[in-house]
């Protein structure tokens, strides 16, 4: 099976790419290969290239600086899947798309979760062009795959590690207890998105976090607890957080708890966020 693979120096897409090694020619490409805002090169790569399936990890995913950005993020985060979605249709391929839960207002009650039909409500410049992006994908082909994702950790720059890194370096520090989600590890996510190709589920949305609901305040006390460090953790309200940091940041969702039901029904096995933390644990030699 021929794979096309696109924002492949990402976390998730390097997963990706391990995840489906075996077996499959992977096509890698970042911007300078392909730039999918560029409709006319992405049909001519795709058509050149002819793919089974397409998998879209290219996004912008800075939340905060989204705001204040432009064009460029709608061009990345809704024209481009766009464009793709065109040119797989177009060669009878399959598109997988990753989106998020910023594409949902954030305030459902925490006794709930998020279900794939729900209704949305971005406040953020990123979540609506990501569910921009969900849209325009949909009314360009039939046959996709979107998952949804949130509070994604990987290999690479990210919460666990920056909270490892802090945890070392001071005695005491303070989180948000707010937020309410489920962290994904990105070797977890490509598996279900592995799971679903090799299963051939139906074509639709679904959400796709790990197991689980937390808290930033929790995580942060399991990150400290399995990696054996000594580390006083203050629980603080986004409000709170925002006021002693001296920061500006787009608003962030309350409630990005995903229902996984979906999946489930589907036959897709989905590890609990704390299994998933200690294997990055381990695997990152951090481990207690």
């Amino acid at each position: 099976m021929k794979i096309l693979l696109t924002g492949a120096n990402g976390m998730l897409a390097k997963a990706v790419k391990y995840r489906l090694r075996e077996g499959n020619e992977i096509i890698c490409t970042d911007v300078e290969e392909l730039d999918i805002t560029d409709l006319e090169k992405v049909q001519e790569f795709v058509k050149e290239t002819k793919p089974e399936y397409i998998v879209n990890c290219a996004a912008y995913t800075a939340v905060d600086k989204a705001e204040e950005a432009g064009e460029i993020v709608e061009k990345i985060n809704a024209n481009g899947p766009e464009n793709l979605a065109i040119a797989a249709e177009e060669n009878d391929a399959v598109l997988v798309h990753i989106s998020t839960d910023y594409v949902f207002g954030g305030e459902l009650d925490i006794e709930k979760a998020y279900k794939e039909d729900d209704p949305k409500a971005p406040v953020t410049e990123y979540g609506r062009t990501k569910l921009l992006g969900e849209e325009k994908i949909i009314r360009a082909t039939d046959k996709y795959y979107i998952f949804r994702t949130a509070w994604l950790y990987g290999d690479g720059n990210n919460f666990v590690r920056t909270m490892l890194e802090l945890g070392n370096a001071k005695d005491e520090i303070s989180v948000v207890a707010d937020q309410h989600g489920s962290p994904t590890y990105a070797v977890d996510l490509a598996n279900i998105i592995g799971q679903a190709i090799e299963r051939k589920i139906p074509y639709g949305i679904y959400n796709a976090t790990n197991e689980g609901f937390t808290t930033w305040y929790d995580f942060t006390k399991a990150i400290f607890e399995y990696a054996g460090i000594v580390c006083n953790v203050n629980a603080v309200t986004t409000e709170k957080y925002i006021e002693m940091m001296k920061i500006t940041q787009a608003k962030r969702p309350k409630n990005s708890q995903l229902s996984k039901e979906k999946l489930h029904m589907n036959g897709i096995v989905i590890p609990d966020w704390e299994d998933a933390l200690k294997r990055y644990l381990k695997k990152e030699g951090k481990m207690l």
